[in-house]
């Protein structure tokens, strides 16, 4: 892809975002993107939203399950940017046709405290920069189609990522926690909709370690000459598979001792 090309990909998200009406998938249009090209057109989405007013919160990184990575015929997450218009109170509910279609997943998020960058970063430097950790909850929403209604060809990781890593939006619950006071690979959830478990899940499945996926996004940075700020907010990655949240639905994520965080979908 050209420049032009990225630039125009980008836009044309942002719309979509916007007026809540997919575009087709940009692997269709452009057989030969890559994963940088993704990043390209990621890249100007964020541009696109900065000049919007809206302001960087975060990051969530994706793909850290090893059933995802095999669906996709990948060997590595990706990661999006999160800004403030996506973080919802615990509890709240998300105002109809906010999304076009959302999911939700449990996740662990990363508080930073202190600046983290740098191509050889570790999962101590990580943990050391990192003030808490809490439970949280993605909302996941696609501004492409899920498949190309003429030939059934599914959406490829390079949709996903030009397209902020199919991120939407951020749920925190209360509870704080010293990163290195618990052991993270065993904090899990019992993620239910409507009252019925829907999903359940450790923190090992994010990458055997939830830090690792922190060090992977740090080092993917360091690579643009960039790296995380104090303030921050990462979400980790799931460690479920993403649940389908229509209108009227309420989310309880039961983390044990770890905490809990909810959110509902007004109604259609």
């Amino acid at each position: 892809m050209t420049p032009d090309q990225h630039k125009a990909a980008a836009a044309a998200l942002f719309d979509a975002e916007r007026s809540g009406s997919q575009i087709g998938l940009l692997s269709r249009a452009h057989p030969g993107m890559g994963l940088d090209d993704a990043y390209a057109v990621q890249a100007a989405l964020v541009k696109h939203k900065r000049a919007a007013g809206r302001r960087v919160i975060g990051w969530k990184i994706g793909l850290t399950s090893r059933a995802m990575q095999d669906a996709l015929k990948i060997d590595t997450p990706d990661s999006g940017v999160l800004f403030d218009d996506m973080l919802f109170a615990d509890g709240a509910e998300v105002p109809k046709g906010r999304f076009i279609q959302p999911r939700i997943e449990a996740e662990i998020a990363f508080i930073l405290h202190a600046p983290l960058a740098g191509a050889d970063v570790t999962r101590e430097q990580v943990l050391a920069a990192t003030g808490s950790v809490a439970p949280a909850l993605e909302i996941l929403d696609t501004r492409i189609l899920r498949a190309d209604p003429e030939t059934g060809a599914l959406r490829k990781v390079t949709d996903t990522i030009a397209d902020n890593a199919a991120n939407a939006g951020i749920v925190l619950g209360a509870q704080r926690h010293d990163p290195r006071a618990t052991d993270l690979r065993w904090a899990g959830a019992i993620l239910k909709r409507d009252g019925v478990v829907e999903e359940t899940g450790l923190g090992a499945g994010v990458l055997d370690d939830p830090a690792t996926g922190v060090v992977w996004l740090v080092r993917r940075l360091a690579q643009y000459g960039q790296g995380l700020s104090a303030g921050e907010v990462v979400l980790s990655g799931s460690f479920v598979r993403p649940v389908e949240a229509p209108p009227g639905s309420r989310f309880d994520a039961d983390f044990g001792s770890f905490g809990r965080v909810s959110l509902s979908f007004a109604p259609g």
